[in-house]
């Protein structure tokens, strides 16, 4: 039985993504509006995506900028990575918990309020040579 259990493990750990990413939980942000601004910096490289990150209007892009920076952070420092080569691979944001409020209607009746948060996830990759498959 042990003996399942570490070949197991040994297996998971084998494939296991070794790409750097950071990851932001319950940040008070809908799912949906952060989705957009995910969308514009998926594939680009990090000085671009930082560039439309920081004049994006949307409620997203902050928080959505200090997770690319701590992935970028991530993969300078535990991975001995160069900034120059990175470019944002993945990116994604799933639903958080929901904080749930009354607004108050006539006759005594209260309609429910779900204050979405959100989980945003970034993804680096470092770009391939031309001569690269």
């Amino acid at each position: 039985m042990a003996g399942n259990m570490k070949k197991k493990a040994a297996k998971i750990e084998a494939n296991r993504d070794t790409r750097p990413y950071a990851v932001a939980k319950y940040i008070r942000v809908s799912p949906y509006k952060v989705r957009t601004v995910l969308d514009l910096i998926r594939g680009k490289d990090v000085e671009e995506a930082k560039a439309i990150l920081e004049n994006c209007v949307n409620g997203g892009a902050a928080p959505t900028l200090k997770v690319l920076m701590s992935a970028v952070a991530n993969a300078e420092h535990n991975q001995g990575m160069d900034r120059s080569d990175l470019y944002v691979a993945a990116c994604f944001a799933n639903g958080g918990t929901m904080l749930k409020r009354m607004q108050p209607v006539s006759k005594g009746r209260g309609h429910a309020i779900l204050k979405r948060t959100s989980h945003i996830t970034v993804i680096l990759d470092v770009k391939k040579a031309e001569g690269q498959l």
